[in-house]
């Protein structure tokens, strides 16, 4: 259970919030929305923030998912997991990727299952969530990797969002839908 309930589902106050929510969402509001909604200054920002993280970014769909699936395994954000695994997929993942994923406890997964950068994508995602610090070789190697400046810092925002989101959920206990 939730230690927060969750606003109602048919929540439509305050109007320009709820429905710039429903708008990104494609008319529904999550279990996740509805705890933020508490706060509509929160949920509106939120809202804005991971519009972008999601939507703008140049950062290839299957890297941003395979750093949010890392995000979540490692802070035990089961809700997380449990709606980005499907987008993993759906980006170009294997399920074979997923699983490891969801067991992952070292920076180090499976070469037969992920390629040279999707691995240093999971090194990156685990030192920035488990350290906060990155070591210089791991943000060497990352750099090189995913090719630009732009990119490096769209990763980091990445990562560094989905520490926020999950840790939110974990806070909250909230529960996939």
């Amino acid at each position: 259970m939730p230690r927060v309930p969750y606003k109602p589902i048919d929540t439509t106050e305050p109007s320009d919030v709820v429905d710039a929510i429903r708008k990104r969402r494609g008319g529904r509001l999550l279990h996740l929305d509805r705890m933020l909604l508490h706060s509509p200054a929160y949920a509106k920002g939120w809202n804005a923030l991971l519009g972008q993280v999601r939507n703008e970014f140049g950062l290839p769909p299957k890297w941003r998912e395979i750093a949010i699936c890392t995000v979540a395994a490692l802070t035990g954000a089961s809700y997380e997991f449990h709606h980005h695994a499907p987008m993993l997929v759906a980006a170009g993942g294997t399920l074979a990727q997923v699983e490891a994923l969801r067991g992952l406890q070292t920076p180090d997964v499976d070469p037969g299952l992920f390629d040279e950068t999707e691995r240093l994508l999971v090194r990156f995602a685990f030192e920035i969530t488990r350290n906060v610090t990155v070591a210089d070789a791991t943000f060497r190697a990352a750099r090189t990797a995913v090719g630009t400046d732009q990119l490096v810092v769209e990763l980091i925002g990445v990562i560094a969002s989905y520490n926020m989101v999950s840790r939110f959920l974990v806070a909250l206990n909230i529960e996939p839908e």
